[in-house]
């Protein structure tokens, strides 16, 4: 991943957490509990979140997989990484966290059974090598989840998206200082394929069979779907 990217979660790390409930007014985190459920994570499974950030997305799927269960939680970011130990501890939560590529994940092949990925496949350098990477990883039968932030139509859509070039870069240098970092994530939302579009990119990678997406919130978020195939 490229390094402006990085340096931009490092300096927004510290208020990051902050900055997310002020914009979405606490919505992303009911998006991650219909992820979890989406995912059908079930006590015992082993869980891979990749761009794990804050480890919110982490937290909940330990929540849903139990004591006997294990979650890992990676990002390439460590700045933002350094974070979530203490929120996972505080959680009563055990959570494994590590520096790590999602682009080349350093696990052995068939290791996990679910794979995750939040608000992070639109910033790696190849969405595909990514994807690519969660399959690899994923255990027969295993399941695929991508939570993205998606491209609402409409008289909604139309307010979002003044919302999107407008509010959200005054609100994020106001909460972290760096403007620069809240016009970015927008414009990459913006550009990047939602919908059936990034059901096509998945297919395209013939790594996965059975995707669905999901829209959130009238289609300000996605969640994804999908299993590993067979053949793959």
């Amino acid at each position: 991943m490229s390094e402006s990217v990085r340096k931009m979660f490092s300096q927004i790390a510290p208020r990051y957490d902050l900055t997310n409930d002020v914009l979405s007014l606490g919505a992303h985190r009911r998006w991650r509990k219909k992820a979890v459920k989406l995912a059908r994570a079930a006590p015992g499974n082993k869980v891979l979140d990749c761009a794990t950030g804050t480890g919110d997305l982490a937290l909940a799927f330990k929540r849903a997989v139990g004591p006997q269960g294990e979650v890992i939680g990676t990002d390439f970011c460590a700045d933002m990484l350094n974070l979530a130990p203490a929120k996972a501890t505080k959680a009563g939560l055990d959570i494994r966290f590590e520096v790590a590529d999602a682009t080349a994940l350093p696990y052995a092949d068939a290791s996990f059974d679910i794979v995750s990925i939040s608000f992070g496949i639109r910033n790696v350098d190849s969405p595909q090598r990514c994807l690519l990477e969660m399959a690899r990883v994923l255990k027969h039968g295993g399941r695929a989840l991508i939570l993205e932030f998606g491209q609402p139509q409409g008289l909604f859509g139309s307010f979002f998206r003044l919302y999107s070039k407008h509010l959200i870069p005054f609100v994020g240098k106001c909460l972290t200082g760096n403007r620069a970092a809240y016009e970015y994530l927008p414009k990459t939302s913006a550009a990047f394929p939602s919908g059936n579009g990034f059901l096509e990119l998945m297919n395209e990678t013939q790594a996965f069979h059975k995707s669905q997406a999901h829209p959130l919130t009238f289609g300000i978020a996605y969640a994804y779907v999908a299993e590993v195939s067979k053949h793959f």
